[in-house]
């Protein structure tokens, strides 16, 4: 690590850290529930790697494409709720959330709410923004209108 990559990591805020990584949330949860397909994808690093039930090593191409394939229904009726933010721990450039995001399903007038347990490493993106780089996501049991 480089004299200036050591002092940058030492003056950081990691209460500013933290607030801009709530905030990045805060946006997603927006513009999933206004079904804003590209808004959606921007939370996640180019580079972003991902583990959930049936997928072990997704990549950020194909969770966008199957993101914009199911927001693009006018079947279904999709909502998430702002997310339970457990922890947040920030070390420099990388931050570590455990969360509960709550998505609820309508399909057919018949509505269905599940909780998603979460892990994300965030990676501070070369313009200042936070990025999911990693995540790793479980429901304990799944959405019976999603199958």
């Amino acid at each position: 690590m480089t004299v200036a990559a050591m002092m940058a990591a030492a003056s950081a805020d990691p209460a500013a850290d933290e607030a801009a990584i709530r905030q990045r949330f805060q946006r997603w949860t927006a513009d999933f529930n206004a079904r804003d397909a590209a808004g959606v994808c921007d939370l996640f690093a180019p580079d972003l790697v991902y583990s959930i039930p049936e997928v072990v090593q997704g990549t950020r191409q194909t969770l966008c494409a199957n993101l914009a394939t199911m927001l693009a229904r006018s079947d279904i009726t999709l909502h998430y709720d702002n997310p339970d933010i457990h922890d947040i721990i920030v070390m420099g450039d990388v931050a570590v959330v455990r969360l509960t995001w709550t998505p609820t399903t309508e399909v057919n007038g018949i509505k269905d709410r599940t909780t998603e347990e979460g892990m994300d490493i965030f990676r501070r993106q070369p313009d200042g923004r936070w990025s999911i780089a990693r995540f790793v996501a479980f429901t304990t049991r799944a959405n019976r209108l999603l199958r």
